[in-house]
């Protein structure tokens, strides 16, 4: 099926989702000045790296683990077992420096960036002012009058400055020469004494260490794209410095059986956090995508998208639901999902219905003993333990050509070692969209 599944409802969308099946489709990536290298690239071609993406309009480390060694599985056993490195240079840093810092970034956030600590960081999303997510990044506060935004796949800089060029706050906005890796894995905590001895170890969810590496300056944060326990170390100079953090963290971690490794989506997945692109983009509301605690109800200050979503809510609250799709978590059958899938695949609600839905994140859990994965459903077969059926390319199908049976099931699949706000709020039996 290579048509643009015309029976899946994007009738509230300017640009719908592209639902052609075209499957797998090999090519040679074009190596050219048009897409930076970040300051780790040679690096990550050093240790392996065989294929890649575009993101932030960089060259993306995507696989080191060949399929014929294991491919991504064999990572997702080093990251769950014992630590990995990730080149994550992606995640550009868009500085917000000045006497306004403060109030400029309370106004393009949802939260309430006036209760974000010097040195501490939020995860944080960027809406227009009809509601859809434009960014949702970490952010870092770096200092009263300074914040980086450690940005997800699309292009926050520009967005930031033309916001400033009609609100004239008093501050610069610029990216700056600041590239992180991770450090993501359960014997991460003891990598990271090493390099930044016992304080590291005491850092909070979210919070950030001032440090040194290799002699170099570096801020540490305890956060990650994995669910599990990590951290992330954000070099200053990064393109003149990158090789002495590199090799540094491999020395270092050799004891710890390190592993460099892609960042790892199957992971992410099962920890139910979402990739901007892929799970949501800017013409998703969070409501739909379970971060309606993006959206406290108690910010005094203005902000961008506010009128838009707080008449959302408001709908919510009365029982309306004024979108045709939500984001629900899966199981569902088939054989082992073990690497990204090139497609949307489509979900129906019945066996012989036509499709209605899709999926935007699958893989395969290893601990729950099946495949897994977010998609948008009809609201109306959102509800936990309903049915749905999945079209599922042949090679993972049960039966070629005929679709595997899904639930939807909570969300996330695995808890995560550093649970973000909606995680919290749950567990505390609170209303997540508080």
């Amino acid at each position: 099926m290579n048509a643009n599944n015309p029976s899946v409802n994007q009738t509230a969308r300017n640009v719908p989702i592209n639902l052609r099946q075209s499957g797998p489709t090999p090519v040679e990536m074009l190596i050219d000045t048009r897409v930076r290298k970040s300051p780790y690239w040679h690096l990550s071609m050093e240790a392996g790296c065989w294929r890649a993406s575009i993101y932030n309009r960089m060259y993306h480390p995507r696989g080191y683990v060949r399929p014929e060694d294991g491919g991504a599985m064999v990572e997702y056993d080093a990251l769950v077992n014992h630590v990995t490195l990730w080149n994550v240079a992606v995640e550009r840093q868009i500085q917000v420096k000045g006497p306004e810092a403060e109030a400029f970034v309370n106004f393009v956030i949802t939260r309430d960036a006036t209760k974000i600590p010097v040195m501490r960081a939020r995860y944080v999303i960027l809406c227009n002012e009809s509601g859809g997510i434009l960014n949702d990044p970490v952010l870092l506060r770096i200092a009263e009058d300074e914040f980086w935004f450690s940005i997800s796949d699309s292009d926050l800089e520009f967005w930031l400055q033309g916001v400033n060029v009609g609100r004239r706050f008093d501050v610069d906005i610029q990216e700056i020469d600041v590239a992180p890796v991770q450090i993501q894995g359960p014997k991460s905590v003891d990598l990271m004494t090493d390099l930044f001895r016992d304080e590291v170890a005491s850092l909070p969810p979210y919070g950030l260490l001032a440090g040194r590496v290799a002699g170099h300056d570096v801020i540490v944060s305890q956060t990650g794209f994995s669910g599990e326990k990590g951290y992330e170390i954000y070099l200053y100079d990064a393109t003149l410095h990158a090789e002495d953090l590199w090799n540094t963290v491999l020395e270092v971690g050799q004891k710890h059986q390190l592993s460099v490794i892609a960042p790892a989506h199957h992971r992410r997945i099962a920890a139910g956090i979402l990739s901007w692109g892929q799970d949501m983009d800017q013409e998703v509301l969070p409501f739909q995508v379970n971060l309606s605690y993006q959206v406290p109800r108690q910010k005094t200050a203005d902000y961008i998208g506010r009128a838009a979503l707080e008449k959302v809510r408001d709908q919510l609250d009365a029982g309306q639901t004024p979108y045709s799709h939500q984001l629900v978590g899966m199981i569902m059958g088939g054989a082992p999902i073990n690497d990204y899938a090139p497609d949307f695949w489509l979900i129906s609600t019945a066996a012989d219905a036509e499709p209605t839905g899709y999926v935007t994140s699958p893989w395969y859990s290893p601990e729950i003993g099946q495949n897994i994965a977010m998609g948008y459903v009809p609201v109306e077969h959102a509800d936990i333990g309903s049915e749905l059926w999945v079209h599922l390319p042949d090679d993972y199908a049960d039966v070629p050509g005929s679709p595997v049976a899904a639930e939807v099931v909570e969300m996330p699949f695995r808890e995560s070692v550093n649970p973000n706000q909606r995680e919290i709020l749950r567990n505390k039996g609170m209303d997540a969209g508080i």
